[in-house]
């Protein structure tokens, strides 16, 4: 699976501003819930439904919280740099300044698995990581994610 298959490239974000993780997860959820016409809430409580099992903050500055909700058709995403890093209570304890939410139906299992991965490889790359934190716009941001995705399949 490959990043391009469920990223929302309109809901791309590069100037997310929030002082906290809640802050962010909530502005995160409103983004999210406008898009695929949800509740915020709604969306909202299943990723704090996931957040309480443990930090999905998956360290070098990355997040990538995740929930499962009822009514979605398919696997969602939505990427954003921060404006400047929050603490994310991350497993390596860094602050975190660039996100990734992905949204599954319940019964998508292992398509949230292979979404998860997909995400996961594209932020274990440090250039890919750094060329993310310095795209200025929307558009950058989505080039970055598109070219790694390349690499990544070659």
């Amino acid at each position: 699976m490959q990043i391009s298959e469920f990223l929302d490239f309109e809901a791309i974000r590069v100037d997310l501003a929030a002082g906290n993780k809640r802050q962010l997860l909530n502005q995160l959820s409103q983004i999210a819930a406008g898009r695929l016409s949800l509740d915020p809430q709604t969306v909202a409580d299943a990723i704090a439904e996931r957040e309480r099992l443990g930090s999905t903050g998956f360290g070098g500055g990355v997040a990538i919280p995740h929930g499962k909700l009822p009514g979605l058709e398919g696997v969602y995403a939505l990427a954003g740099r921060l404006a400047a890093p929050v603490d994310y209570k991350a497993v390596d304890g860094a602050p975190v300044d660039l996100v990734f939410l992905l949204l599954s139906p319940p019964d998508a299992g292992a398509e949230h698995l292979k979404a998860l991965a997909a995400v996961s490889r594209l932020v274990r790359h440090a250039g890919t990581v750094e060329k993310l934190r310095g795209a200025r716009s929307r558009d950058a941001l989505a080039a970055v994610l598109m070219g790694a995705e390349e690499r990544d399949a070659a």
